[in-house]
């Protein structure tokens, strides 16, 4: 009984330090590459992507598409404007699914501990 309590205290109190981060700080958009660097993400951490609807979008990529700026047909692409994102540990890496957007910096890959 003591052990189901303290494991419900214990999930409970890693929601406590879990952060919202807005993308970009002012939004995502062009040149946000390198926006994550220097930031301590954790698992369970949210990350905000705000945008106006149609002129961005959002899509999960693996590594080697996120290199090549890819965003395969089978992706699934966000274009709410106002996309939320909880992190898993480890690299997600994230591009805009607009055509040139990725290759003008809209891109990053937080790793969460």
């Amino acid at each position: 009984m003591w052990a189901v309590v303290l494991l419900g205290v214990m999930l409970q109190s890693n929601k406590a330090y879990a952060t919202v981060w807005n993308v970009g700080d002012n939004g995502w958009t062009f040149d946000v590459q390198g926006w994550e660097s220097g930031k301590n993400f954790i698992a369970g951490d949210t990350l905000v992507f705000n945008y106006n609807v149609g002129d961005h979008s959002v899509a999960i990529v693996n590594e080697s598409n996120y290199k090549a700026c890819i965003v395969p047909e089978d992706a699934k692409i966000y274009s709410s404007g106002h996309d939320e994102f909880v992190l898993n540990k480890g690299v997600t890496y994230f591009v805009c699914g607009i055509p040139g957007h990725c290759d003008a910096g809209m891109h990053i890959a937080p790793n969460a501990a």
